[in-house]
Protein backbone atom coordinates (compact mmCIF):
# COMPACT_ATOMS: atom_id res chain seq x y z
CA UNK A 1 0.00 0.00 0.00
CA UNK A 2 1.47 3.38 -1.17
CA UNK A 3 2.04 5.79 1.79
CA UNK A 4 0.59 9.46 1.39
CA UNK A 5 2.87 12.23 0.62
CA UNK A 6 3.05 13.82 3.89
CA UNK A 7 2.12 18.07 3.86
CA UNK A 8 6.13 18.26 5.50
CA UNK A 9 7.68 15.85 2.87
CA UNK A 10 5.55 17.89 -0.18
CA UNK A 11 7.40 21.37 1.39
CA UNK A 12 10.41 19.98 1.98
CA UNK A 13 10.62 19.29 -1.94
CA UNK A 14 8.41 22.15 -3.21
CA UNK A 15 10.32 24.64 -0.98
CA UNK A 16 13.92 22.93 -2.44
CA UNK A 17 12.75 22.92 -6.13
CA UNK A 18 12.11 26.95 -5.90
CA UNK A 19 15.10 28.28 -3.91
CA UNK A 20 17.90 26.36 -5.43
CA UNK A 21 15.79 26.09 -9.51
CA UNK A 22 12.96 28.62 -9.29
CA UNK A 23 10.86 25.63 -9.81
CA UNK A 24 7.12 25.76 -8.47
CA UNK A 25 5.53 22.57 -8.05
CA UNK A 26 1.89 22.45 -6.92
CA UNK A 27 -0.35 19.71 -5.47
CA UNK A 28 -1.78 18.98 -8.74
CA UNK A 29 2.09 17.96 -9.68
CA UNK A 30 2.93 15.16 -7.70
CA UNK A 31 2.35 12.63 -10.41
CA UNK A 32 5.73 14.12 -11.49
CA UNK A 33 7.36 14.27 -8.51
CA UNK A 34 6.49 10.54 -8.33
CA UNK A 35 7.83 9.64 -12.02
CA UNK A 36 11.04 11.94 -12.13
CA UNK A 37 12.66 11.24 -8.49
CA UNK A 38 11.61 7.10 -8.52
CA UNK A 39 15.55 6.48 -9.82
CA UNK A 40 16.63 8.47 -6.75
CA UNK A 41 14.17 6.68 -4.46
CA UNK A 42 15.77 3.41 -5.79
CA UNK A 43 19.23 4.32 -6.21
CA UNK A 44 19.51 5.55 -2.06
CA UNK A 45 17.13 2.51 -1.03
CA UNK A 46 14.58 4.65 0.02
CA UNK A 47 10.83 3.57 -0.02
CA UNK A 48 8.98 6.34 -1.18
CA UNK A 49 9.00 10.27 -1.30
CA UNK A 50 8.72 10.83 2.15
CA UNK A 51 11.59 9.01 2.79
CA UNK A 52 13.27 11.09 0.51
CA UNK A 53 12.31 14.18 2.11
CA UNK A 54 13.35 13.20 5.35
CA UNK A 55 17.12 11.72 3.52
CA UNK A 56 17.21 15.94 2.47
CA UNK A 57 16.36 17.14 5.52
CA UNK A 58 19.44 15.36 7.10
CA UNK A 59 22.91 16.81 6.80
CA UNK A 60 25.07 15.86 3.97
CA UNK A 61 22.50 15.69 1.83
CA UNK A 62 23.92 18.27 -0.86
CA UNK A 63 24.51 15.52 -3.77
CA UNK A 64 20.97 14.46 -3.21
CA UNK A 65 19.49 17.87 -3.49
CA UNK A 66 21.54 18.44 -6.54
CA UNK A 67 19.98 15.24 -8.33
CA UNK A 68 16.44 15.96 -7.20
CA UNK A 69 16.71 19.55 -9.06
CA UNK A 70 18.20 17.62 -12.08
CA UNK A 71 15.53 15.36 -12.30
CA UNK A 72 12.91 18.08 -11.92
CA UNK A 73 14.29 20.38 -14.34
CA UNK A 74 12.16 19.92 -17.58
CA UNK A 75 15.16 19.48 -20.47
CA UNK A 76 13.13 19.67 -23.97
CA UNK A 77 14.91 20.62 -26.55
CA UNK A 78 15.20 20.33 -30.49
CA UNK A 79 16.94 22.08 -33.19
CA UNK A 80 15.58 24.82 -34.69
CA UNK A 81 12.72 25.00 -31.55
CA UNK A 82 9.45 27.36 -33.11
CA UNK A 83 11.27 28.18 -36.27
CA UNK A 84 10.26 31.85 -35.81
CA UNK A 85 12.96 33.21 -33.26
CA UNK A 86 15.77 31.71 -35.59
CA UNK A 87 14.81 32.98 -38.71
CA UNK A 88 14.21 36.64 -37.30
CA UNK A 89 17.82 36.32 -35.85
CA UNK A 90 19.40 35.65 -39.47
CA UNK A 91 17.27 37.80 -41.03
CA UNK A 92 17.07 41.30 -38.85
CA UNK A 93 18.88 40.61 -35.55
CA UNK A 94 22.62 39.76 -36.77
CA UNK A 95 22.59 42.20 -39.58
CA UNK A 96 20.78 45.37 -37.54
CA UNK A 97 23.68 44.43 -34.76
CA UNK A 98 26.81 44.36 -37.11
CA UNK A 99 25.68 47.45 -38.82
CA UNK A 100 25.81 48.87 -34.95
CA UNK A 101 28.91 47.90 -33.97
CA UNK A 102 31.77 48.91 -34.97
CA UNK A 103 34.53 46.91 -36.44
CA UNK A 104 36.01 43.77 -35.10
CA UNK A 105 33.42 43.98 -31.67
CA UNK A 106 31.91 40.47 -31.83
CA UNK A 107 28.29 39.68 -30.86
CA UNK A 108 27.60 37.73 -27.77
CA UNK A 109 24.53 35.22 -27.74
CA UNK A 110 23.28 33.34 -24.28
CA UNK A 111 21.14 30.30 -24.61
CA UNK A 112 19.58 30.78 -21.26
CA UNK A 113 18.70 26.79 -20.01
CA UNK A 114 20.06 25.56 -22.90
CA UNK A 115 19.41 21.68 -22.21
CA UNK A 116 21.56 19.70 -24.02
CA UNK A 117 22.54 21.82 -27.10
CA UNK A 118 20.23 22.37 -29.79
CA UNK A 119 19.73 25.57 -29.42
CA UNK A 120 22.95 27.10 -29.03
CA UNK A 121 23.76 24.79 -31.93
CA UNK A 122 20.80 26.16 -34.43
CA UNK A 123 22.70 29.58 -33.30
CA UNK A 124 25.82 28.16 -34.11
CA UNK A 125 24.85 26.99 -37.92
CA UNK A 126 22.88 30.03 -38.85
CA UNK A 127 25.83 31.88 -37.65
CA UNK A 128 28.55 29.45 -39.91
CA UNK A 129 26.17 30.05 -42.82
CA UNK A 130 25.80 34.25 -42.58
CA UNK A 131 29.68 35.20 -43.29
CA UNK A 132 28.15 37.26 -46.08
CA UNK A 133 26.42 39.60 -43.53
CA UNK A 134 29.40 39.25 -40.67
CA UNK A 135 32.41 40.20 -42.58
CA UNK A 136 34.71 38.30 -40.70
CA UNK A 137 32.86 39.61 -37.53
CA UNK A 138 33.35 37.07 -34.30
CA UNK A 139 29.95 35.73 -32.80
CA UNK A 140 30.37 34.38 -29.40
CA UNK A 141 27.90 31.58 -27.91
CA UNK A 142 27.40 30.76 -24.41
CA UNK A 143 24.93 27.87 -23.34
CA UNK A 144 24.32 27.59 -19.68
CA UNK A 145 22.00 24.91 -17.83
CA UNK A 146 21.44 23.95 -14.36
CA UNK A 147 21.82 20.55 -15.18
CA UNK A 148 25.30 19.60 -15.16
CA UNK A 149 24.56 16.18 -16.90
CA UNK A 150 23.18 18.27 -19.71
CA UNK A 151 25.84 20.97 -19.75
CA UNK A 152 27.94 17.52 -20.37
CA UNK A 153 26.06 16.93 -23.44
CA UNK A 154 25.94 19.58 -24.95
CA UNK A 155 29.63 19.95 -24.88
CA UNK A 156 29.95 16.28 -26.33
CA UNK A 157 27.39 17.66 -29.19
CA UNK A 158 26.16 13.99 -29.70
CA UNK A 159 22.67 12.87 -30.71
CA UNK A 160 20.58 9.91 -31.96
CA UNK A 161 18.12 9.57 -34.74
CA UNK A 162 15.27 11.10 -33.16
CA UNK A 163 16.86 14.29 -31.73
CA UNK A 164 18.35 15.16 -35.58
CA UNK A 165 15.03 14.59 -36.88
CA UNK A 166 13.16 16.91 -34.64
CA UNK A 167 13.56 20.32 -36.64
CA UNK A 168 16.60 19.62 -38.22
CA UNK A 169 16.64 20.09 -41.93
CA UNK A 170 18.34 17.54 -43.58
CA UNK A 171 21.08 19.47 -45.73
CA UNK A 172 22.04 20.80 -42.49
CA UNK A 173 22.32 17.19 -41.14
CA UNK A 174 24.33 16.31 -44.21
CA UNK A 175 26.33 19.33 -43.94
CA UNK A 176 27.17 19.64 -39.74
CA UNK A 177 26.85 16.17 -38.11
CA UNK A 178 29.07 12.68 -39.04
CA UNK A 179 27.20 9.92 -38.95
CA UNK A 180 28.64 7.49 -35.62
CA UNK A 181 26.22 4.76 -35.20
CA UNK A 182 23.87 4.85 -33.89
CA UNK A 183 24.70 8.39 -33.11
CA UNK A 184 25.02 11.81 -35.20
CA UNK A 185 28.00 13.89 -33.62
CA UNK A 186 28.38 17.37 -34.39
CA UNK A 187 30.99 18.91 -36.78
CA UNK A 188 34.28 20.30 -34.95
CA UNK A 189 33.69 23.64 -36.30
CA UNK A 190 30.02 24.00 -35.11
CA UNK A 191 30.68 22.51 -31.66
CA UNK A 192 33.65 24.94 -30.70
CA UNK A 193 31.50 28.05 -31.51
CA UNK A 194 29.70 27.21 -28.31
CA UNK A 195 30.70 27.37 -25.24
CA UNK A 196 28.70 25.62 -22.18
CA UNK A 197 28.78 25.88 -18.77
CA UNK A 198 26.63 24.67 -15.82
CA UNK A 199 24.80 27.86 -13.87
CA UNK A 200 21.54 28.43 -12.41
CA UNK A 201 19.76 31.75 -13.51
CA UNK A 202 18.90 32.70 -9.74
CA UNK A 203 22.12 33.13 -9.20
CA UNK A 204 24.50 36.62 -9.71
CA UNK A 205 24.04 37.29 -13.54
CA UNK A 206 26.64 39.39 -14.21
CA UNK A 207 29.68 36.92 -14.25
CA UNK A 208 28.14 35.95 -17.56
CA UNK A 209 29.31 39.15 -19.06
CA UNK A 210 27.34 41.63 -21.68
CA UNK A 211 25.18 39.77 -24.22
CA UNK A 212 23.92 41.58 -27.41
CA UNK A 213 21.23 38.82 -27.78
CA UNK A 214 19.75 36.50 -25.36
CA UNK A 215 17.47 33.15 -26.01
CA UNK A 216 15.29 32.25 -22.68
CA UNK A 217 12.76 30.46 -24.05
CA UNK A 218 10.04 28.12 -22.31
CA UNK A 219 11.83 28.83 -19.13
CA UNK A 220 10.28 31.65 -17.13
CA UNK A 221 6.34 29.12 -17.61
CA UNK A 222 7.74 26.87 -14.53
CA UNK A 223 8.63 30.87 -12.77
CA UNK A 224 6.13 32.46 -10.24
CA UNK A 225 5.94 36.22 -10.98
CA UNK A 226 8.57 37.51 -8.62
CA UNK A 227 11.01 34.64 -10.00
CA UNK A 228 10.20 35.52 -13.26
CA UNK A 229 10.59 39.46 -12.57
CA UNK A 230 13.95 38.66 -10.78
CA UNK A 231 14.84 36.88 -13.97
CA UNK A 232 14.25 39.23 -16.41
CA UNK A 233 15.57 42.24 -14.17
CA UNK A 234 18.81 40.22 -14.29
CA UNK A 235 19.04 39.33 -18.12
CA UNK A 236 18.33 43.23 -18.97
CA UNK A 237 21.33 44.48 -17.11
CA UNK A 238 23.56 42.20 -18.75
CA UNK A 239 22.11 43.32 -22.29
CA UNK A 240 23.60 46.12 -24.69
CA UNK A 241 20.97 49.13 -25.23
CA UNK A 242 19.92 48.25 -28.73
CA UNK A 243 19.94 43.94 -27.66
CA UNK A 244 17.16 41.65 -28.14
CA UNK A 245 15.67 39.44 -26.18
CA UNK A 246 13.65 36.15 -27.36
CA UNK A 247 11.07 34.67 -25.06
CA UNK A 248 9.07 31.27 -25.90
CA UNK A 249 5.43 31.49 -27.77
CA UNK A 250 3.87 31.17 -24.13
CA UNK A 251 5.82 33.49 -22.20
CA UNK A 252 5.81 37.29 -21.93
CA UNK A 253 7.11 40.00 -20.07
CA UNK A 254 3.56 42.41 -20.01
CA UNK A 255 3.18 43.03 -16.08
CA UNK A 256 6.16 41.06 -15.35
CA UNK A 257 8.65 43.53 -16.04
CA UNK A 258 9.21 47.09 -17.34
CA UNK A 259 12.90 46.75 -18.36
CA UNK A 260 11.57 44.97 -21.78
CA UNK A 261 8.72 46.43 -24.47
CA UNK A 262 7.82 43.81 -27.28
CA UNK A 263 9.58 44.82 -30.63
CA UNK A 264 6.45 45.84 -33.16
CA UNK A 265 4.70 43.37 -35.42
CA UNK A 266 7.11 40.37 -33.57
CA UNK A 267 6.07 37.37 -31.65
CA UNK A 268 7.95 36.67 -28.82
CA UNK A 269 10.88 39.41 -29.70
CA UNK A 270 11.89 42.09 -27.24
CA UNK A 271 14.10 44.57 -27.37
CA UNK A 272 15.79 46.58 -24.16
CA UNK A 273 14.22 49.62 -22.24
CA UNK A 274 16.51 51.77 -21.28
CA UNK A 275 16.53 53.73 -17.94
CA UNK A 276 15.62 57.26 -18.22
CA UNK A 277 18.03 59.69 -16.63
CA UNK A 278 17.93 60.94 -13.41
CA UNK A 279 17.11 64.67 -13.69
CA UNK A 280 19.75 67.00 -12.27
CA UNK A 281 18.25 68.74 -9.29
CA UNK A 282 17.29 72.24 -10.18
CA UNK A 283 18.99 74.74 -8.00
CA UNK A 284 16.32 76.84 -6.18
CA UNK A 285 17.89 80.06 -4.59
CA UNK A 286 17.28 80.88 -0.60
Amino acid sequence: MTVPLSPLAFETLATLLKTRSGLIIGTDKLYLLETRLAGIIKREKLTDLNGLAERLRRPGSEAVARDVIEAMTTNESFFFRDDKPFLHFRTQALPRLVAARPPGNPIRVWSAASSSGQEAYSIAMIVSESSGVLHGRKVEIVGTDIARDQVVRAREGVYSQFEVQRGLPVQMLMRYFRKEDPNWRIVDTIRAMAQFREFNLLSDLRSLGRFDIVFCRNVLIYFDQPTKTRVLDGIAGLMAPDGLLYLGGAETVLGITTRFAPMPNERGVYGVVTAPATATPRMVPA
